[in-house]
């Protein structure tokens, strides 16, 4: 596969879409993280979250939906558009909608997808409302309460997180709080913004010397060196973020080279688990352009990161093929948001 970056072709597209069209409606096998305060809340997937039960597991449902919506907006006049807006209008009704925010709400589940799931959650909401579509608009007014409900436990959370969590994995905080800030600026959330820039500076402007040589972790999927640096250049001016980039980042190299950060392999894809270092491609990538996007023009290190995010992204892409769910069911979502550039815009 050769596509890159901000290259997605209609085909291509077609086969990522064909990869949630396959799950978000697919009710097993399943993962819950559900917590019962009686014998009624031992209830099928599709009872509890029913918008969101498919994909293995809520988060991958979330941005299985989140995809499609990407995907048939970005290509609208394309084959999959139809059956990609059918999936979304089965799964997005308002009464699933309001089940979905009455779960949520529920007694013990104040850390529920919390901070991944709800970052993703309220991708979709940012999707569905910067869509030009009237069936998109209806979706995005019945997802409002349950936007709402993820923004308020947000809200309630960040002011007592006494530190962020450095994790390869979904409780990392850098990257939940990337996508909270796209989400904020994008639906003029001014003050669940402005307290994302607050906590991001408190959490990381101080920080230097990431230790890079550690990453990743054999199960990461993430990054949290570039995770921190990719939420920064959020938050701070071009110059500004350059210099602490030097302080935080110094092993990024002035020559051009990519030797200095090598893509995961992936020794077994049937693992779910080891499948991970396939996404940490994926989100290396567009974490790097996300950097490199933010230094000035004639930043010497340019070079280097943009030559190694293209390098992640060929071998990231490349395992986006569907052949084991243990991946099927969630790298595509991670391939469109790289390849349509959608943290860039």
């Amino acid at each position: 596969m050769t596509t890159h970056a901000g290259e997605l072709d209609s085909g291509t597209a077609e086969r990522f879409a064909k990869l949630a069209l396959a799950c978000v409606h697919r009710e097993y096998p399943t993962k819950i993280a559900h917590s019962l305060n009686s014998a009624k809340d031992v209830q099928a997937p599709r009872e509890l979250t029913p918008a969101f039960y498919g994909c293995y597991d809520w988060h991958s449902s979330v941005h299985g939906h989140w995809m499609l919506a990407r995907l048939a907006r970005t290509f609208p006049d394309a084959a999959f558009a139809g059956p990609a807006k059918q999936s979304l209008a089965e799964s997005l009704t308002p009464e699933n909608l309001k089940r979905e925010a009455e779960y949520i709400r529920g007694e013990g589940r104040e850390s529920f997808e919390r901070p991944y799931g709800l970052a993703w959650l309220l991708q979709l909401a940012s999707e569905l409302r910067q869509w030009d579509d009237p069936e998109a608009r209806r979706w995005a007014e019945g997802l409002g309460p349950l936007e709402d409900a993820s923004v308020q436990r947000l809200q309630t959370w960040l002011p007592k997180l006494s530190r962020p969590v450095r994790s390869g994995e979904h409780s990392n905080t850098a990257f939940g709080m990337g996508l909270m800030l796209d989400y904020a600026r994008a639906t003029k959330r001014t003050q669940f913004e402005e307290l994302l820039r607050s906590r991001v500076r408190e959490f990381y402007l101080n920080d230097s010397g990431c230790p890079l040589s550690y990453e990743p972790s054999g199960e990461d999927f993430l990054s949290p060196c570039l995770a921190e640096a990719d939420v920064m250049r959020r938050v701070l001016p071009r110059q500004e973020f350059a210099t602490w980039l030097a302080q935080f980042l110094p092993s990024v190299p002035r020559d051009g080279s990519t030797s200095w950060l090598l893509p995961g392999v992936v020794t077994d894809p049937t693992d779910g688990k080891l499948a991970h270092l396939d996404g940490l491609n994926l989100s290396r990538a567009w974490m790097l352009r996300g950097i490199a996007a933010a230094l000035p023009p004639t930043d010497v290190r340019l070079k280097s990161l943009k030559s190694t995010a293209d390098e992640h992204s060929r071998d990231g892409l490349r395992a986006v093929t569907g052949e084991h769910y243990q991946g099927g069911h969630w790298l595509g979502s991670f391939a469109v948001y790289l390849l349509t550039e959608r943290n860039l815009r």
